[in-house]
């Protein structure tokens, strides 16, 4: 499985940019997978609901199925967190796996990047970091997409991939 990062600071364009990249790759007949790093505490199961009545109650892991999707929780229960490339191991193999966050690990990525914010360029001092997708120009030493030009940064990222 290929891999490649989009990061940056919050309120930069992170998810969008992600949204709209595995939408484009789709598009591109490419099978697609994402993986999101949180740095909170987070629920996707809901008090009430079987599922997070079993989790609660203590199991390890809770499968939930039906006939469009299933989801398998996995709680720490004050375990480690996995490394990106425990979970990775996780996933079904597909052409191309999305990465949002997980900035400091070593996998080449996107940042995502809006002046607004105020925040510092990542790329600046790291090189993982092989090009840039903002809402200004910049001066910098590898390439700056638009950050709304979905289909040039798709491009990008597939050739540094050879998809």
């Amino acid at each position: 499985m290929k891999l490649y990062g989009v990061t940056g600071w919050k309120n930069a364009g992170k998810t969008g940019l992600m949204e709209r990249l595995v939408a484009e790759f789709a598009g591109r007949g490419l099978t697609v997978s994402t993986l999101k790093h949180a740095h909170h505490t987070f629920d996707v199961d809901h008090p009430g609901k079987d599922s997070h009545r079993h989790r609660v109650a203590g199991a390890q892991q809770v499968l939930l199925s039906s006939r469009n999707r299933w989801a398998l929780m996995s709680e720490l229960r004050g375990a480690p967190e996995p490394s990106l490339a425990d979970l990775l191991a996780r996933l079904d193999p597909v052409d191309l796996v999305l990465v949002e966050g997980w900035k400091r690990d070593t996998h080449p990525k996107v940042e995502a990047f809006r002046a607004e914010t105020g925040n510092p360029l990542i790329a600046r001092n790291d090189p993982t970091v092989r090009a840039v997708a903002a809402d200004c120009p910049l001066d910098l030493d590898r390439p700056v997409f638009d950050l709304d030009d979905t289909a040039a940064i798709a491009d990008f990222i597939a050739a540094e991939l050879g998809l």
